[in-house]
């Protein structure tokens, strides 16, 4: 387990209010010492909407791969608990009162919903671009999401992830990313 104390913070805050949300979340929860509190994509974006960011993420490694905190008993489970964490992240991200970011993340939540249902690559590109450009508003985004919905290119936002966060961490990103998901 890689993790710096404020990043426990985090794992804690997601673990806790979870618990407390629901019995059911509560019984959904990995014992301590085999919680992986390694952040993924959060990184890109700095610790603002870290807590709000891997929260959505948990969300989705619920849905389409292997969650670092939860192991819930069975499907249905953790779809509920994977849409209990997307939305209870937003919630945190929206209490910094900028919309464009929420709008960013709910594209991110679509687009990647839409690529899995096609079951087309490209989603590790999708979050790297979305968080590292969150809130930009220049239009970047919205071109390099479409060249992946669109033509299945994941190559620009790729590149614009690189240019924001440096091609190191992006590539990190991508490969922890890559062993949690199907």
């Amino acid at each position: 387990m890689s993790s710096s104390a404020a990043d426990l913070g985090i794992w804690a805050t997601i673990a806790d209010e979870a618990g407390r949300e629901s019995a059911l979340w509560a019984a959904s929860l990995l014992p301590e010492g085999e919680r992986d509190g390694t952040p993924i994509f959060s990184t890109l974006a700095g610790r603002r909407y870290g807590l709000g960011l891997e929260s959505i993420y948990e969300g989705y490694l619920l849905h389409y791969g292997r969650p670092r905190l939860f192991a819930p008993a069975d499907g249905d489970t953790a779809i509920l608990l994977g849409d209990y964490l997307y939305a209870h992240g937003l919630v945190r991200v929206a209490a910094h009162g900028e919309v464009a970011v929420v709008s960013d993340l709910a594209e991110l939540v679509s687009l990647c919903a839409q690529l899995r249902a096609e079951e087309r690559d490209g989603d590790g590109a999708a979050w790297a671009g979305t968080v590292a450009l969150l809130g930009a508003g220049d239009g970047r985004l919205g071109r390099a999401r479409a060249s992946l919905r669109l033509e299945g290119d994941p190559g620009p936002l790729l590149t614009l992830a690189e240019l924001e966060a440096g091609p190191e961490h992006v590539a990190r990103s991508l490969a922890l990313h890559a062993a949690r998901v199907d």
